[in-house]
């Protein structure tokens, strides 16, 4: 299972997430894919997601429950997620939701963390607050010093632009935590997918 964990992609998360929904061949999991805007976290083309189905398959992670055709239309293979594949996607959360070195990845976990039950989402979103802070008191001792030893600001404006986005996600979590923290935020299966949501997967099986 590491070895698994370690290999997988942000684009093999969103496919394997995909599968939790219910099963899917890879064309339907594009076009899903498109109509939820995920390629704001991934890219997504053909050759990257069948790429990495058949990445997930021999890892064991997905696999094969059926070949159909509609049509003149091309066969499609359709993938169901593994038990394996289920438990992979957890573990990688678990993996990339506390760092503050991989925005890419966190953004993904993020998308994904409704999988894990609602105390370990906070005590993980808690330990990222803690190294986000710790980034920040760092990185605005490192401004203090090198404005205190008289480098121009014109050199320092990606650090002024890091500490803007940190403050920006510090207060970003002060709000989120005890949010999921209430028992009326709908958490997990708690949570009821609105019409429009189900028709997308209806409009991506088309």
């Amino acid at each position: 299972m590491t070895n698994a964990v370690a290999r997988l992609t942000p684009l093999g998360v969103a496919v394997l997430a995909l599968l939790s929904e219910g099963d899917m061949h890879p064309y339907e999991m594009i076009r899903l894919m498109h109509l939820r805007r995920d390629d704001r976290l991934v890219t997504i083309t053909n050759g990257t997601v069948y790429h990495t189905v058949g990445r997930l398959e021999r890892a064991g992670l997905i696999a094969e429950v059926g070949v159909d055709r509609d049509g003149n239309r091309p066969e499609r293979t359709t993938y169901t997620q593994t038990d394996a594949g289920a438990a992979a996607v957890l573990e990688w959360v678990r993996r990339e939701l506390p760092r503050v070195d991989r925005p890419a990845e966190f953004r993904v976990a993020l998308a994904e963390v409704h999988g894990l039950e609602r105390d370990e989402a906070i005590t993980l979103l808690g330990d990222r607050r803690t190294a986000l802070a710790e980034a920040l008191e760092s990185l605005t001792a490192g401004h203090r010093h090198a404005l205190d030893k008289g480098v121009p600001e014109q050199y320092l404006l990606e650090i002024s632009r890091e500490l803007a986005l940190l403050r920006a996600e510090l207060a970003w979590m002060d709000e989120t935590i005890p949010r999921i923290a209430n028992p009326d935020f709908a958490w997990g299966p708690d949570a009821t997918p609105s019409e429009r949501y189900l028709a997308q997967r209806k409009a991506a099986r088309q």
